[in-house]
C-alpha cells in the first residue's frame, strides 16, 4: 500500500458529503429557537435620514423587533484591521447614525419568527431622506494616490514608482502604443451567498457564518461588540464559493449578531441574490492607461501604467493593479501610478487575482498591439523581452518558468499554424481568432498552525482553522498528513473550519497550501518523530499500539528572510481560440491552453480544477461580467442573475487544456508550493481579447466585449 499521496490526483475526501447533500453551509445550521431576520437597504447614495417609520412593521405578524439608529444599542466599534480591510479609513458602522454613505446601506433590520415573515415586514418600513448629491461615477471623480502605501507580499509598496526616464524614453522609441483600458465593476456571484446565524449564551456568541477567515470573524465582532475574542465561536466547515467575498466581516454579521441580542434568541440573516451587490464588496470599476515604447527588433524601451479604480469615501480600497508591470517584462524605463477615486459607493474587495488580472488585462493588451504594430509574433515579442531578474526589486526570481509555459502552451495549442493577419482564418461563416497572453501572481505565504494527534488505534485527526471555498484544502492537507506520517489516507481525518482549532491564515491570495499545509507538514512530522521514538520501533502503527494512548504535537509556521532574497511569484502563459459570427457579433470561447510554473502541485485533480475555474472566471470578465450602476442614484440595475450575466456549462469551452511545467523551488516554502487559483484567472480575459483582435480586426479595449462593440 502506497503512502505517497503528494503529488497525486485523489478524489475529494469531502465529495460524497457534497454531492449526498451532507455538507452543511452557514445557513443550513438551524438552531433551536431561531428566529429570521432582514435587512431594510438605503435607497439613496448620499445624505441622512430625515424620518422612519418602523409602526406598521412592528404590528405585523411575527415581527419580534424592528431595529432602526434611533432604537440600536451603541456598539464599541474598537479598532481592528486585518490584513484584508482596507488600511486607511474607517467600516460602516450599522445603524449607529443617521449618516447616509452609499446605495444599498443597511438602515433598519427587522426580526420575525419567520423569513417570510420578516421580508414582508421590511417592505413596511417607510423612509424619508434629506439627500445631498453624491459622487457615483468614477469619471467625475478625480482620482488620488492613496494615503499609504500597498502591502504586497508582506512589503510596502509605494503607489507611484519610476525607474528610469520613461516618459522621455517613450518619447524617443521607433514604435509605441498608448490607449486606455476599461474594466467595469464586476460583483461575487457565488453559489452560496452569504448567511449568518447568531446565538449568544450570556456574554459568549457562537456564529455559523460564510466566511474565508473564521479567527478573523471571531476577531472583528468582538471588536464591533467590544467583547473579547475568547468568548466567541466561528464554525464554518464548508463554503460554497467566494472568490473574496467572503475575506472581510461584512455588516450582515454585525446586524445577524446584533438581532440576536435585541431578540434575545438566535436569529438567522442571509443576504439574497440582490443583496450581494450592496453588502460584499466586488471587484473595482478600472480605468488604465498603458503606453509601450519599443525598438524595432521589439526591444522594449519604455513601459507607462497608469491606472484608478473606484473606492467608497469612508475607506480607501487599492489592489494591486500596476504591480505585474514593474517586473514582468524587462524594460530599463518604467513609470507605474495608482489611484483611487473616492466615491459614494460601499467598498471593493478583493475578487479572484485582484489587482493582477485587471493589470494584465491591461498590459497584455498593450503587448498585443505592439507586437501588431511590430509584425512579431506575439510570443516571440514576450521571449525577447524576458527578464533575467525582478528589475523593480533588484531580486534575483525564485524561480521562472515563463519561456517553458511558453513553449509548452504553443505547442500543445498548435500556435505555429496560426495565420496572424487579422480576419484571416475562418471555419464556415465563423471568423476564427487566436491570442495568448501571460500571467502571473505572487508566491504569498503567511504564519500558520496545525495540531496532529496520533490515537492507538492508527489512525491520525489533524486540525486546523483552515477554510475550504472549493479548491480542494480538505483533501490537500488530508495528503500532506498521510505522506508526512506515513499512514493510509483513509486512516487520516483533517478537519477546519472552526475557531477552536489551530489558528490559520486568511484563505486568500492563494496562501493556503503554503501556509496551513507547511504547519500540517511540520505537526505531522513531530508527532510522528515523537510516536516513534515513545513507542521504540520503527513502524508508527507499532508505536502507537506500544504507547497505548494518543500522541499530539502542535507546530507554528512563518515565513523567514527568503522575501528578503528572492522575488517569489508563479507565472503561467494562456492561449485562446475564439470564434465570432460576423453578423451578430456573438464570440464563443472554443479552446484555452494554460501552462503554468506554480511550484510543487499536491494534488494535479483539484489543482487543474482550479484552472478550470479560473479560465471559466476569466471567460466571464472578458465576455459578460458588468455591473450597471445608475450615476443618478449608485443602484445597480442589473443585480441579479437575470440580467448580470455569469458564464454557464454552455459557455464552456470545447477544450480546456491544464499543464503544470516540472517546477522545484526550495525558497518559497517548506512544501515549495506557489498556488494556482488565482494564478488561472490572470491572463485569460486579455488572450480572449487579443483573439477577438485576430478574428475580427477590431480591438476592444473595455470589458466585457459584448456583441455591439462587435457590430
Amino acid at each position: 500500500m502506497t503512502t505517497a499521496f503528494i503529488g497525486q490526483p485523489i478524489s475529494r475526501v469531502d465529495g460524497r458529503q457534497k454531492v449526498t447533500g451532507g455538507a452543511t453551509y452557514a445557513a443550513e445550521f438551524d438552531v433551536r429557537g431561531q428566529a429570521h431576520a432582514a435587512i431594510v437597504r438605503s435607497t439613496v447614495a448620499k445624505g441622512r435620514i430625515a424620518s422612519i417609520d418602523s409602526a406598521a412593521a412592528e404590528r405585523a405578524p411575527g415581527v419580534i423587533a424592528v431595529v432602526t439608529h434611533r432604537n440600536a444599542p451603541r456598539l464599541a466599534y474598537r479598532a481592528h484591521k486585518a490584513v484584508v480591510d482596507p488600511d486607511v479609513g474607517e467600516r460602516l458602522h450599522v445603524l449607529q447614525d443617521d449618516r447616509v454613505s452609499h446605495q444599498g446601506q443597511p438602515i433598519a433590520l427587522v426580526v420575525a419568527d419567520t423569513l417570510e415573515e420578516a421580508s414582508h415586514a421590511a417592505t413596511l418600513v417607510r423612509v424619508t431622506y434629506a439627500a445631498e448629491t453624491a459622487a457615483t461615477e468614477v469619471t467625475r471623480v478625480e482620482p488620488v494616490l492613496p494615503t499609504r502605501q500597498q502591502m504586497d507580499q508582506g512589503e510596502r509598496r509605494p503607489p507611484e514608482t519610476r525607474r528610469g526616464d520613461a516618459e522621455r524614453a517613450l518619447a524617443a522609441a521607433a514604435v509605441k502604443v498608448e490607449q486606455t483600458y476599461v474594466i467595469p465593476r464586476e460583483n461575487h456571484n457565488p453559489i452560496e451567498m452569504h448567511a449568518t446565524i447568531a446565538a449568544w449564551e450570556g456574554e459568549r456568541l457562537t456564529l455559523w457564518d460564510k466566511t474565508q477567515w473564521v479567527h478573523n470573524a471571531a476577531d472583528e465582532i468582538a471588536a464591533v461588540f467590544g467583547i473579547s475574542a475568547e468568548n466567541i465561536r466561528v464554525i464554518s466547515p464548508f463554503v460554497g464559493g467566494a472568490f473574496g467575498s467572503g475575506l472581510r466581516t461584512w455588516p450582515h454579521v454585525t446586524l445577524a449578531a446584533l438581532g440576536a441580542r435585541v431578540a434575545g434568541r438566535p436569529v438567522k440573516l442571509m443576504l439574497s441574490r440582490r443583496e450581494m451587490f450592496y453588502g460584499v464588496g466586488y471587484r473595482p470599476h478600472t480605468v488604465q492607461r498603458v503606453a509601450l515604447g519599443a525598438s524595432r527588433d521589439g526591444r522594449l524601451a519604455a513601459i507607462v501604467h497608469d491606472g484608478f479604480q473606484e473606492t467608497s469615501t469612508y475607506e480607501e480600497f487599492s489592489e494591486s493593479l500596476v504591480n505585474a508591470s514593474r517586473f514582468l517584462h524587462s524594460c530599463p524605463n518604467v513609470y507605474t501610478r495608482h489611484r483611487i477615486a473616492p466615491m459614494n459607493v460601499h467598498t471593493p474587495t478583493y475578487m479572484r487575482a485582484p489587482g493582477e488580472s485587471s493589470g494584465i488585462f491591461a498590459i497584455e493588451s498593450a503587448m498585443d498591439e505592439l507586437a501588431v504594430a511590430l509584425n512579431v509574433d506575439p510570443v516571440e515579442l514576450r521571449l525577447r523581452n524576458e527578464p533575467q531578474q525582478d528589475e523593480f526589486t533588484k531580486l534575483p526570481f525564485s524561480s521562472r518558468s515563463t519561456r517553458e509555459c511558453y513553449r509548452v502552451a504553443a505547442d500543445r495549442f498548435g500556435w505555429s499554424k496560426r495565420n496572424p493577419k487579422p480576419r484571416s482564418m475562418r471555419d464556415g461563416r465563423w471568423l476564427i481568432g487566436w491570442g495568448m497572453a501571460s500571467a502571473t501572481y505572487p508566491m504569498n505565504y503567511a504564519p500558520a498552525s496545525a495540531m496532529a494527534r496520533l490515537l492507538p488505534d492508527g489512525t491520525a485527526e489533524v486540525t486546523s482553522a483552515a477554510s475550504d471555498m472549493g479548491p480542494g484544502t480538505w483533501t490537500s492537507m488530508t495528503q500532506v498528513a498521510a505522506e508526512t506520517l506515513g499512514l493510509p489516507i483513509e486512516r487520516v481525518k483533517f478537519s477546519l473550519g472552526d475557531t477552536r482549532l489551530p489558528k490559520a491564515p486568511v484563505h486568500g491570495g492563494s496562501l493556503t497550501m503554503a501556509s496551513v499545509g507547511s504547519a500540517v507538514q511540520a505537526a505531522c512530522r513531530k508527532a510522528r518523530e515523537d510516536a516513534l521514538a515513545r513507542g521504540g520501533a520503527n513502524d508508527l502503527a507499532d508505536a502507537m499500539r506500544r504507547i497505548g494512548q494518543p500522541v499530539e504535537a502542535s507546530a507554528d509556521v512563518k515565513p523567514g528572510d527568503e522575501g528578503k532574497r528572492f522575488s517569489m511569484h508563479a507565472f503561467g502563459a494562456v492561449f485562446v481560440e475564439v470564434a465570432v459570427d460576423p453578423d451578430l457579433g456573438q464570440t464563443r470561447v472554443r479552446r484555452i491552453v494554460g501552462a503554468y510554473g506554480a511550484g510543487r502541485i499536491v494534488n494535479p485533480k483539484t489543482a487543474r480544477s482550479q484552472c478550470i475555474g479560473g479560465m471559466i472566471g476569466g471567460i466571464g470578465m472578458a465576455l459578460m461580467e458588468h455591473s450597471v450602476v445608475d450615476g443618478r442614484n449608485g443602484r445597480v440595475t442589473n443585480a441579479n442573475f437575470a440580467e448580470y450575466a455569469v458564464p454557464v456549462h454552455a459557455d464552456a469551452p470545447q477544450v480546456m487544456d491544464v499543464t503544470f511545467v516540472d517546477e522545484h523551488d526550495s525558497h518559497v516554502n517548506p512544501l515549495g508550493v506557489k498556488g494556482v487559483a488565482e494564478l488561472a484567472m490572470v491572463g485569460v480575459a486579455p488572450a480572449i481579447a487579443n483573439a477577438i483582435f485576430h478574428a475580427t480586426g477590431k480591438r476592444i479595449r473595455a470589458l466585457p466585449v459584448t456583441p455591439d462593440k462587435l457590430l
